[in-house]
């Protein structure tokens, strides 16, 4: 990477970092007004990542910290990303419902704006889509010249001209079984074939 396109990218990151902060302000405001008993948990990860990992809900150990993919869905994240020698700085996690309160239209509708601000910010390359809660969700949002997606574990789909979708199983229902916890690797491992084959910045 030359000096300018250092420079132009340490703009991009700047700017993604400002966004990124000022959308998890606003997701916050919005939890605690309506929901005052309930804490927001918000995205985490590189602002530009290459790879946006997205599960549906948080679980308590993300509730209490309020970062998504805080606690054990994280520590097997990470230690499946090593397996597969992916940079974790190409990642950056989030949900699609960012409270554990039951969820109105409106928290869905909102929630849905936020996603998508969220992909126009961290511009993604691939989106592991974390059982299928999480890809219809996905496939709930009007993002520019989507296309629907299936809930095939473990092949890679094209969801925009910019964007790829590799549905797994869910993360948190994989962790205490051992078939389960197979199945979740054997799709998540397509990833690795797929990073090796990104081109370099």
């Amino acid at each position: 990477m030359s000096v300018a396109d250092d420079q132009i990218y340490e703009k991009y990151q700047a700017k993604a970092i400002e966004e990124t902060n000022a959308l998890g302000h606003e997701i916050s405001q919005w939890v605690s007004e309506r929901h005052p008993s309930h804490a927001p948990v918000i995205g985490t990860g590189h602002p530009l990542a290459d790879i946006m990992l997205l599960k549906y809900a948080p679980q308590p150990a993300e509730v209490q910290e309020g970062v998504a993919f805080f606690g054990r869905a994280g520590q097997a994240v990470l230690k499946s990303i090593d397996r597969l020698r992916v940079d974790p700085m190409k990642l950056y996690g989030t949900l699609c419902v960012k409270a554990d309160a039951e969820p109105t239209e409106d928290d869905i509708e909102h929630a849905r704006q936020w996603l998508t601000r969220e992909m126009h910010i961290v511009q993604p390359a691939m989106i592991v889509s974390m059982g299928e809660p999480a890809l219809d969700f996905l496939n709930g949002l009007e993002f520019p010249l989507s296309r629907p997606i299936a809930y095939k574990p473990g092949e890679i789909q094209r969801w925009t001209p910019s964007i790829e979708v590799l549905p797994v199983p869910d993360i948190d229902s994989s962790l205490n079984e051992a078939d389960a916890k197979q199945q979740f690797w054997t799709a998540f491992k397509v990833l690795g074939e797929w990073y090796e084959n990104l081109p370099p910045y």
